[in-house]
């Protein structure tokens, strides 16, 4: 198998500099319109897609980035594994605005999103046990330069668009959680379905609202870290061809046979449309 990295940018980053022969170019997906067109290209001759989460300009809150689209169009351009680069906030006080956070677990408290791509018609469990693939992570990890990484963290998953209320804030942070955010779920739950390795990369921007030596989160300050760490996360980014290598092997971890003992539903009683739809997503097992 050969290497094709997936890249979903978050806020702040919303193109990746340097790859060869790029292009953008429009994807078709069942499951709807994606953010944008995906930029295609080589990076140290390893493929690599891009697509800014929410879309170019900033166009789509957290709740209308249409998630399922994104991973079947990163799925169905031929990418192995994606990687998630998001901005966040900080619910501990050593995890601090500038800071990279490799993120290995999550907290979801979304809830106005479609999380799956099964349903009626052909049902599926996949494992999110461990919802992101230590192996990316810590190629991630490997990658960054110049900056404070923290291999590990819980990200909570908040609804948004607007930020905590300080109650939450500090609900959060008893509950275990390390940083906040709006956008990786259900993104990482669908990246799991379609049997790819999936790895965040958290830049944290600020306190949330929890810290007494802190202010409300102020969008103004968040930008000016955002700018701050895009050229980290650029270069981070262009690290990685060189780590993982063009060739790549199945997962370890099983990431890229999550499926194997997911589906549920009898072959006689599978919705014929909703299997067409998934011909990206599954079609390794439903073919």
């Amino acid at each position: 198998m050969k290497t094709m990295i997936g890249v979903i940018g978050g806020s702040g980053l919303y193109e990746i500099d340097g790859l060869e022969g790029a292009s953008w170019v429009k994807v078709r997906s069942p499951w709807g319109k994606p953010s944008d067109e995906v930029l295609l290209g080589r990076l140290d001759g390893v493929p690599m897609a891009f697509l800014p989460r929410h879309g170019r300009g900033h166009r789509l809150a957290p709740t209308d980035v249409p998630y399922r689209a994104n991973i079947d169009a990163l799925k169905r351009l031929g990418c192995t594994d994606i990687i998630s680069v998001s901005a966040c906030g900080s619910l501990r006080a050593d995890y601090r605005p500038g800071d990279f956070v490799i993120v290995d677990q999550f907290i979801d408290r979304t809830f106005a999103r479609e999380k799956s791509f099964f349903g009626a018609g052909c049902v599926a469990h996949v494992s999110m046990a461990d919802p992101t693939c230590p192996r990316l992570g810590e190629a991630c990890a490997r990658a960054a330069s110049g900056v404070t990484v923290h291999r590990g963290g819980t990200y909570l998953a908040m609804e948004g668009p607007q930020f905590s209320t300080r109650a939450e804030s500090r609900l959060y942070r008893q509950w275990g959680a390390d940083v906040i955010g709006m956008t990786n779920m259900p993104e990482a739950k669908l990246a799991r379905e379609a049997e790819l390795c999936y790895a965040t990369v958290a830049m944290v921007t600020d306190y949330d609202c929890w810290h007494d030596d802190h202010g409300a989160v102020d969008v103004a300050a968040v930008i000016a870290v955002l700018k701050a760490n895009s050229g980290r996360a650029k270069a981070l980014l262009a690290a990685l061809p060189a780590i993982l290598g063009p060739d790549r092997p199945l997962c370890p971890h099983g990431c890229d046979r999550a499926l194997d003992h997911a589906i549920m539903t009898a072959r006689d009683a599978r919705d014929p449309d909703l299997l067409a739809r998934l011909d990206a997503v599954a079609g390794r097992l439903l073919s």
